[in-house]
């Protein structure tokens, strides 16, 4: 199971109440509402692995090369840094870390590469059946069926969660299922500051994913007047060729990130489990802690 550490605890902080104190004051609302839906997923999917994956780079260099623009969306005003943390979450992703690593809970983020690439990238390498735990789209390029990877997709919430396959891509965008990273190079993705090829929506990405299995086979038909596209969207096409030559490697997660030799196998109990509880009372982590505890089966 791959998690996409910083879609859950962000999903955590703002769904969990803000009531939720250590001791000293520091919230903890992220950090339990974190661990107990790591519990709950584990709970439900019985993973014989596990990694909570960090972002090394939320705009990485190799991508803003390519694409000056890319998130460029979410950058202040002024001083050209990331949007703010909420206040009251940044204090707590430490103190996070630092329990993930009581328990012996691999944590991994690789310099230059966002956190999707280090899951697409223990997806490519690690056998299945993988589950990757995101609230991002980006994730769904890697559904595999045949290799047993899907996608728990939290949109709507842990309780709610979409469970992605090759099916529920074809349905809900009416495209084959194994052809996502196209679709979303023409559709684009304002959240990542990506546009698209101007005017392509998504009915026309839909088009094109039908019947073209690459972005130059697209151009290519476009070019050539390929009966499947109706002018308007053939002049589209061909209007947006620059983007295309670039759009494969911006939009595509990376499946080579320099991963570090982890040994991902559930954490076996400890002998003694007195630091994990001292941790808990410390921030007052309550029955969070003893459901991660009871879920790694210790």
């Amino acid at each position: 199971m791959l998690l996409d550490s910083a879609s859950l605890w962000y999903r955590a902080y703002y769904g969990m109440p803000d009531t939720l104190l250590a001791p000293d004051g520091t919230s903890v609302n992220a950090i339990r509402g974190y661990v107990d839906m790591t519990a709950r997923l584990m709970n439900v999917y019985k993973p014989d692995r596990l990694v909570a994956c960090l972002d090394g780079d939320w705009r990485p260099s190799w991508r803003v090369d390519i694409f000056p623009e890319y998130k460029a969306n979410r950058l202040e005003e002024e001083g050209g840094e990331e949007e703010e943390e909420p206040e009251t979450l940044t204090p707590q992703i430490p103190i996070l870390l630092n329990l993930l690593d009581l328990f012996g809970i691999p944590v991994v983020g690789v310099d230059d590469y966002e956190a999707d690439d280090v899951m697409a990238t223990y997806a490519e390498i690690e056998k299945g059946p993988i589950r990757i735990v995101t609230g991002d789209r980006d994730l769904f390029q890697m559904v595999d069926d045949s290799r047993d990877i899907k996608v728990v997709y939290l949109a709507k919430g842990i309780s709610q969660h979409d469970l992605v396959d090759l099916k529920y891509v074809a349905d809900k965008y009416s495209i084959p299922g194994d052809r996502y990273d196209l679709f979303a190079m023409f559709r684009g993705d304002p959240s990542d500051g990506l546009p698209g090829v101007k005017g392509i929506g998504e009915k026309g990405a839909a088009v094109i994913a039908n019947h073209f299995a690459t972005a130059e086979d697209a151009l290519a038909g476009a070019i050539e007047a390929h009966p499947s596209l109706p002018p308007a969207l053939a002049k589209k096409i061909i209007a947006g060729a620059d983007y295309l030559k670039i759009a494969p490697k911006l939009v595509r997660v990376a499946r080579d990130a320099p991963l570090p030799k982890v040994d991902l196998a559930l954490p076996k109990a400890p002998a003694d489990l007195s630091s994990i509880y001292q941790f808990k009372e410390r921030y007052a982590l309550g029955a969070s802690v003893d459901r991660l505890i009871s879920a790694l089966g210790w």
